[in-house]
């Protein structure tokens, strides 16, 4: 009778489970589809343009008409692809951008999973993304795509040890790597908010700016968009890609902007914790969206503003001067910590 109980909660838990992935898979689709509304506005205002304003009212229908677009689009495969890697690499691309999802803690007591080593899982789970943007590129059998795949994964693989070492200060403030203590660590003891100078942006400044430069290049965006850059390479790795298979590049892109942003919402701004004791009264989950979204719109922002850097401008800045730079910090933050 104990086994069958057993057994009954264990189907139970996992219905749960697969029911709860694919409530979050919706709600990320949801952010997905405005997220890009909401950047073709942002992008238009900075242009001086009006963006999407047609369909739906304040073309607030704009993204679902482009997805049923893509969703009705021939699906085309080059006839000297190699076929199995050109289908499989938009998903290697995109399933580790939903993955990384599941450890984050979006308020005190509200996530997937609490992982004791939630920093390293991300680290490890988002570099397989390099895998399938590197084999999209190979696979199409173009030279456009090919030189978008190895500028990818060079551009990827050289920023991702500066955006690791950039945390490891803030490992060594909370001591733990695991995000849920990393936000406990940015509140009082008693589990209440305190000042927002508090929050590890203040005494990681330097970290913090290393990560977001780091962050926003390992997003394959202006102005680190090398791999796709239009104006040289029509469209990167992908550019043999159309229809579904082109959709789940820009979906694990956007994923990862989700992703990005709540990291950085955790990791810096102090998690679901208010800027202000006073403030506590207002729900967790609360000011980690509008932190979230504040990340969000510096990236589209970025976008709009500055230029797209040169190839040996961008791994010279990795290189050169993120990489010692957060090397540094690790250092001062450990003589730090030993003195007081």
């Amino acid at each position: 009778m104990t086994g069958l109980l057993q057994e009954t909660l264990t189907w139970q838990n996992a219905l749960i489970m697969v029911l709860s992935a694919v409530v979050f898979l919706v709600v990320l689709l949801g952010f997905v589809s405005y997220a890009i509304y909401f950047e073709r506005k942002v992008l238009g205002w900075i242009q001086l343009r009006i963006g999407p304003n047609r369909t739906g009212p304040f073309g607030l229908l704009q993204s679902f008409a482009d997805i049923l677009k893509l969703l009705i689009k021939e699906d085309t495969i080059p006839r000297k692809a190699d076929r199995a890697l050109f289908i499989l690499a938009p998903v290697i691309a995109y399933v580790p951008s939903f993955a990384v999802l599941a450890t984050f803690p979006y308020a005190e007591n509200f996530g997937f999973a609490d992982l004791n080593v939630g920093v390293l899982y991300y680290a490890a789970i988002s570099s397989i993304t390099t895998l399938g943007i590197l084999l999209g590129g190979w696979a199409s059998n173009n030279k456009y795509s090919l030189l978008g795949g190895m500028r990818s994964a060079a551009q990827m693989i050289s920023y991702e040890v500066p955006l690791v070492i950039s945390v490891v200060g803030v490992i060594l403030l909370s001591g733990s790597l695991s995000l849920n203590d990393i936000v406990a660590a940015q509140g009082r003891a008693d589990g209440s908010s305190g000042w927002f100078w508090e929050w590890n942006f203040v005494p990681q400044i330097i970290g913090f700016v290393v990560f977001i430069i780091a962050a926003i290049s390992e997003l394959n965006r202006t102005p680190f968009d090398l791999p796709e850059a239009e104006s040289e390479l029509v469209a990167g790795y992908f550019v043999e890609y159309s229809g579904f298979r082109w959709a789940f590049f820009m979906l694990a892109e956007y994923t990862y902007i989700f992703a990005i942003s709540a990291l950085t919402t955790i990791l810096f701004l102090g998690g679901w914790h208010a800027p202000a004791p006073f403030l506590d009264f207002i729900p967790g989950i609360i000011w980690f969206f509008l932190k979230f979204a504040f990340i969000v719109f510096f990236i589209i922002w970025v976008r709009g503003t500055l230029p797209r850097l040169r190839t040996d401008q961008l791994m010279g800045l990795g290189w050169k001067v993120l990489l010692p730079i957060a090397l540094a910090n690790v250092f001062i933050t450990a003589i730090w910590i030993k003195l007081f």
